[in-house]
């Protein structure tokens, strides 16, 4: 046993620079007998999960001398404990004999294992054994159809505020699966017409993988693998092939399968169970034992429906998404601050077609408070203007598909939001080699003007097309002079950003049918609804946004009424409309010089007092309008949702409505700004031994 160990470290060690370190170094000290119970079933495991892990790094033909030495136990598929478990957390293996081991016949041997069984007995191992508890301890908090039990301690992370988030992702989770049961359909039809071909390719391909015995180049969307494929993973593809060939041919769909890489408490998962008709299983994954325990809790908590949908597992998320590529049809990120290390294993995990939701919180990074740190995470700087939260929402959309095009992918948003503290991308994720060629047209650098706050966008690629051919090149440069043409001043630049719409308005149009119809079953109805308005009445082909105030600020001059101003650029031949990331912005489609000539003759009716002439709104108004703007009142000026009077920013529910602490941080008096004098006093109070007055009680969100 020494031996195979001492023969997989001398294997493993020169690979740890071409492989990701948190993938092996559990591994290594695995192998290397830093754990007491290492037998030969933990180092099965361990070879199947090196295979996993480490394929995607490196070729197979690395892993020669480690298919000679274990014989048939790298192709053995038995089910891999997570690579950050425990030897103390993991299953005590069965102990056996020397005769056991080394027996042919025996059902442990590779030749004759009855997988099955094998199967059987590792899902009782796994099974999760939940300690006592007593309910007295516990608030029982209430969101939606979902029911949570939270201790008083802040052991488990969870945010109230949140509520806007999870609220929002079901409304969007309901129309995905909607849609793509729409495109089943649809390509099923389509299948059935041309169904005869498509399943002779297939038994073609399978029986070329069948009579094989080179090395072939074999795409799994994560990267290229060199692998030689064996008799007994062809006849697997052939059955996998002939299996989905049965179910095409019936216009089957299974359930689209949905991972919540980061849980906590499990909450946002067992609502996707008890709330979306039509969802399959949903996978919680945490890599903190204590809230995988609240998360098996609060599933059994929530009845046999969370029980029969929901699945809770220790593991570092990363690892197992890399290790599931393609499985999922919705990956959900929702991290505590920046989802930038789980972006690369995230778009592998998604199926074609598939969708992948995410958060960002670590706004300050995004918005400009640290640039570099941005630029490192996100590989993007960013720009200080009013515009930042719309920014921070393209930088990471363009995050997202830079690690998408990496495996030929791409995506197509379909909903962007800032609320509250933090940005939530929906998009889909395709594959396509041709489509991918894209990008460069979809991302462009901002430069800003220091002086008067004039922003302007170059776009990094073009095509040119000629007959049926289009040619991809660099985008022409510079768009701008060294100085700013309306007030001399220099420009700042930021970028690359996602320049292209970040919604899909057929999708929010749907989603906020759905909402609306469905009202009573969305705690944060109010708000949601109200983003959603807005968002349908933005101009989706107009990057960023300009601020009524900040233009007037820099002229110096009293504020036109947000209707004056919009007539005024709807006269000029522009569209203009709001945005939801902020009340006072504004998205239009006219030239910086134009805006600049509209509030020139405002000022000429309303004049401003005399300002030094080196100041940028002095350079500004010393030259003459060429535009002779019209503030009669147009009747495009106010959108349906003002005409009617709908509410499209409220007011926050309560006070301290904000993030929270990170889970496991002790709660001091310091942090009574994020969750109230109420809260401090009631874990003060818990904390002295006396019974805090929100116990036993139901919170409903």
């Amino acid at each position: 046993m020494k031996q195979i160990k001492m023969q997989i470290v001398a294997l493993i060690d020169p690979l740890r620079e071409m492989a990701d370190q948190f993938a092996v170094l559990d591994l290594l000290q695995l192998l290397r007998g830093q754990y007491e119970s290492v037998d030969t079933i933990r180092i099965c495991s361990v070879a199947t999960t090196i295979r996993e892990c480490l394929g995607y790094v490196v070729k197979f033909s690395q892993f020669s001398k480690l298919s000679q030495t274990f014989g048939n136990i790298c192709q053995y598929k038995k089910p891999s404990l997570p690579p950050h478990t425990s030897a103390a957390a993991a299953p005590a293996a069965p102990t056996r004999s020397k005769q056991e081991l080394e027996d042919p016949n025996n059902s442990f041997n590779m030749g004759g294992t009855d997988e099955k069984t094998m199967e059987e007995e590792n899902k009782q191992m796994e099974a999760p054994k939940m300690a006592p508890f007593d309910l007295n301890d516990f608030t029982i908090i209430k969101e939606g159809e979902a029911e949570i039990l939270m201790h008083a301690k802040n052991e488990v992370f969870y945010n109230k505020t949140q509520v806007n988030n999870r609220d929002m992702s079901i409304a969007v989770l309901r129309t995905f699966i909607s849609k793509y049961k729409q495109e089943h359909e649809a390509l099923s039809s389509k299948r059935m017409k041309t169904g005869p071909k498509a399943s002779d390719a297939s038994s073609i391909e399978a029986e070329a993988a069948m009579d094989s015995t080179t090395h072939n180049e074999k795409s799994n969307d994560a990267c290229n693998v060199s692998e030689k494929i064996s008799q007994v993973e062809a006849s697997c593809i052939l059955e996998k092939q002939a299996s989905n060939q049965d179910g095409k041919c019936h216009g089957e769909l299974k359930q689209p399968r949905v991972l919540e890489a980061l849980s906590a408490s499990g909450l946002r998962a067992l609502r996707y169970a008890r709330e979306v008709d039509g969802i399959g299983q949903v996978v919680a994954l945490d890599n903190d034992k204590v809230s995988v325990e609240a998360c098996r809790r609060n599933i059994k908590f929530n009845g046999s429906v969370a029980c029969s949908k929901v699945e809770s597992h220790l593991a570092d998320a990363r690892v197992y998404m890399l290790t599931h590529p393609k499985e999922f049809e919705v990956v959900d990120l929702d991290p505590y601050g920046s989802p930038s290390v789980f972006l690369d294993s995230a778009v592998q995990s998604v199926v074609d077609g598939g969708m992948m939701m995410c958060t960002a919180t670590d706004m300050a990074v995004l918005c400009g408070g640290n640039g570099e740190v941005c630029y490192s995470k996100y590989g993007s700087y960013p720009l200080r203007g009013k515009y930042c939260h719309e920014m921070a929402l393209r930088i990471l959309l363009a995050c997202i598909e830079s690690h998408a095009n990496r495996y030929k992918r791409y995506i197509v948003p379909v909903l962007s939001v800032q609320m509250d503290f933090y940005v939530r991308v929906f998009v889909r994720i395709y594959s396509s080699a041709s489509a991918m060629k894209n990008t460069p047209l979809k991302l462009s650098y901002v430069y800003q003007c220091i002086g008067c706050d004039s922003f302007h966008l170059q776009p990094i690629g073009r095509t040119v097309s000629k007959n049926t051919s289009t040619r991809y090149l660099p985008g022409f440069g510079p768009l701008v002079p060294q100085e700013c043409s309306d007030c001399g001043k220099k420009y700042n630049m930021g970028g690359p950003i996602w320049s292209a719409p970040i919604h899909d308005q057929e999708w929010v149009t749907s989603i906020l049918a759905d909402v609306k119809s469905m009202k009573d079953r969305y705690p944060a109805y109010d708000r949601i609804s109200a983003v959603l308005t807005t968002i349908s009445e933005e101009l989706p082909d107009v990057p960023l946004f300009l601020s009524l105030h900040n233009l007037c600020a820099t002229l110096k001059c009293t504020s036109p009424s947000a209707v004056i101003f919009r007539s005024a650029v709807i006269n000029a031949g522009y569209r203009i409309s709001g945005t939801h990331v902020n009340p006072l912005g504004l998205k239009t489609n006219a030239p910086m010089d134009v805006i600049w000539d509209i509030m020139r003759c405002w000022v000429k009716t309303h004049p401003v007092k005399a300002q030094p002439p080196d100041q940028a709104g002095s350079v500004i108004l010393a030259k003459d309008p060429v535009l002779q703007a019209s503030f009669a009142r147009a009747v495009a000026s106010l959108s349906k949702a003002q005409a009617k009077k709908v509410a499209r920013y409220p007011l926050n529910p309560e006070r301290h409505w904000g993030p929270k602490l990170r889970a496991g941080r002790k709660i001091t008096s310091k942090h009574m700004s994020l969750l109230g004098p109420e809260a401090m006093n009631g874990i003060n109070n818990h904390e002295e031994g006396e019974e805090p007055p929100t116990k036993q009680r139901t919170i409903s969100c």
